[in-house]
């Protein structure tokens, strides 16, 4: 049975970790360095990437913790693999020539050890078509149905083809950021669990009843505000501890972000509600506890 969420996540602590220059014009959630230095952001970053480790460990949460790479300001953010219960993997392509870097060869061969490569779409950065793994495309893995805000990081055409090799069913739709231009990744307006499908349907420009329609045979939803996605409402993930409690990761902006009646409700389908400060993380990044996660089934 293919479960929705795993009990076992990867991390990459990074060594360098500032506003990624390749990637501020598509991310308007990320904030140009100020009076702070390169060194600074880090050890701020630092500090809050080992309390966001010590919690998921301190709550059952199964880590493994991979060492980044010099010149890649978003390794934090390991969204370009996705790895399947029948121990597959897909590399995916990334628009930031930096991004790039982060599939590195060592990291690579680390993963392969438990999960073999079947997919490879690192050519398709040389097309500019980008597909950037789960936070371009939102997994319902159970009823095998891909969810995808259309934006420069997240091409439609090969998400079809992804979509079509993978047998699963795709849901686009346009979405519209508080500055106008669309969002970049889905998954900081969307996520899906178990029972419970979390959206900002009010940044969905088009295809917004589609979206609701699909969601709605599969799951019980939860709107969030666009305010709230600002403070990433909707970049959590739902997690399983070592005794297959369902478990959501979120930011501590966004907990308290949510209102008490969304917070009844998430705590209706999770035994817990795990969050950390990210708040480093989220201002120079522009994501937050989802865009940390690799989830390795």
């Amino acid at each position: 049975m293919n479960g929705q969420s795993t009990n076992h996540v990867l991390l990459i602590r990074p060594v360098e970790f500032y506003c990624n220059q390749q990637t501020i014009e598509t991310n308007h959630y990320q904030s140009v360095d100020d009076d702070k230095s390169h060194s600074e952001i880090l050890e701020d970053a630092l500090i809050e990437f080992d309390n966001f480790e010590k919690n998921l460990l301190e709550n059952n949460i199964k880590v493994t913790t991979l060492r980044g790479q010099e010149g890649c300001p978003d390794n934090i953010f390991p969204n370009w693999a996705v790895t399947y219960d029948d121990k597959s993997m897909h590399l995916f392509s990334m628009l930031g020539e930096n991004r790039r870097l982060e599939k590195s060869d060592e990291h690579i061969a680390f993963l392969n050890k438990q999960y073999r490569t079947t997919s490879d779409y690192s050519a398709y950065e040389n097309q500019s078509q980008f597909l950037e793994g789960t936070s371009s495309l939102v997994l319902d893995r159970v009823n095998r149905k891909a969810y995808m805000g259309i934006s420069t990081r997240s091409n439609e055409e090969l998400a079809i083809k992804w979509a079509k090799e993978q047998n699963y069913e795709l849901i686009v739709f346009e979405t519209q950021s508080h500055t106008g231009n669309p969002i970049y990744h889905s998954d900081v307006m969307m996520y899906i669990g178990t029972e419970l499908a979390v959206v900002c349907s009010e940044a969905i420009k088009v295809g917004a009843n589609n979206v609701i329609n699909e969601l709605s045979h599969t799951h019980r939803i939860q709107e969030i505000s666009s305010q709230q996605l600002l403070d990433y409402c909707g970049n959590c993930i739902e997690i399983k501890d070592t005794n297959n409690n369902l478990n959501l990761i979120m930011s501590t902006s966004a907990f308290e972000s949510y209102d008490s009646s969304q917070l009844n409700v998430l705590n209706e389908h999770f035994i817990k509600i795990i969050h950390s400060d990210l708040k480093t993380i989220e201002k120079y990044g522009g994501g937050s506890a989802r865009c940390m996660i690799m989830e390795l089934f």
